[in-house]
């Protein structure tokens, strides 16, 4: 009897048993913070305070002008040119790779104000009180918080506004003493350094992404040009030279490239809030120099700045 033929056994199909879920022995968040190389970019916090400590240290740098500018024995015009000057070939020497001169209405704007804002500032220093330069020259936050919205964008809230106030005060309490109604001339000059210095502040802030230090470059090669038919006139003796060098460097080069690379990182209102703790500043240089002593009224003032000052640092 013939079997019929079996049929064809069916192939083994090995079934792979379904994947286990493990959880991940460090959390994704962690491991990104693990993985993040040291090179990465700083948080926003970390990036604001850096530049805030720029613009105090461009305010204690700025302080020194005064005192620097009497010890020069020379025409006032020809002391900012040659100052600026000096300034220009050190943004010149240290940045030269990173300069950009586009022509644009920001730098030839940003220019104009910084140098009709270093040539006044001297000028109005030798015409009327340290004292009155100071305070009008710190009318700007005024026309900074008044345009910065048209301009920029950057509306100021009501507690920029308040410490503005309440800074002001402390500044004429500080200036109590010193502030006269003599020099006329000399205070239109500094009400009108005190506009440039506002509009200087409102072009370098629009320029935060572009070319602000070329702008410092051109504004002080501007000034330079001003003040350079006031220095044949004299000659500064050795001692007034090394007052220009200091001048040229420490007080006018290495804090304007500050407040430019802070101005990238702050608003403009802040950029020019936090440095009016620059004339709390002018007595402690005096203090320790020539022993002159503040007023009552000078350290009731420069405690209210200073108080304005760190709260308006705090984030």
């Amino acid at each position: 009897m013939n079997e019929s033929p079996s049929a064809p056994a069916s192939p083994i199909v090995a079934v792979e048993p379904p994947p286990i879920a493990v959880p991940p022995l460090i959390p994704e968040p962690e491991l990104a913070e693990v993985l993040r190389p040291a090179t990465a970019a700083p948080e926003p916090a970390t990036v604001h305070r850096r530049a805030v400590l720029m613009l105090l240290a461009a305010a204690i740098l700025w302080s020194s002008g005064g005192l620097l500018i009497k010890w020069i024995e020379w025409n006032p015009v020809a002391i900012a040119g040659m100052r600026s000057l000096i300034g220009a070939a050190m943004i010149g020497a240290v940045f030269r790779r990173e300069l950009r001169f586009d022509w644009s209405f920001e730098l030839i704007g940003g220019a104009v104000a910084y140098a009709g804002t270093v040539v006044l500032f001297v000028v109005a220093n030798k015409m009327t009180t340290a004292a009155n330069t100071v305070l009008l020259q710190y009318t700007a936050p005024v026309y900074v918080i008044l345009f910065s919205p048209w301009f920029l964008g950057e509306r100021a809230s009501r507690r920029d506004w308040l410490i503005l106030l309440v800074m002001m005060s402390g500044m004429v309490l500080f200036f109590l003493d010193k502030l006269t109604l003599s020099g006329y001339w000399g205070n239109i000059i500094a009400l009108v350094d005190g506009f440039c210095f506002a509009w200087m502040t409102l072009f370098m802030r629009r320029q935060k992404d572009g070319s602000a230090l070329s702008s410092l470059l051109l504004g002080n090669l501007l000034a330079g040009a001003i003040g350079l038919p006031f220095m044949f006139q004299s000659m500064p003796d050795l001692s007034g030279w090394i007052g220009l060098s200091l001048l040229g460097v420490l007080q006018l080069g290495v804090p304007y490239i500050l407040f430019a690379l802070a101005l990238r990182h702050v608003r403009a209102v802040e950029g020019i809030l936090i440095p009016m703790i620059e004339p709390v500043l002018n007595p402690v240089w005096v203090f320790l120099l020539l022993g002159e002593t503040p007023g009552m009224w000078a350290v009731v003032g420069g405690a209210i700045i200073l108080g304005a000052v760190v709260f308006r640092a705090r984030r």
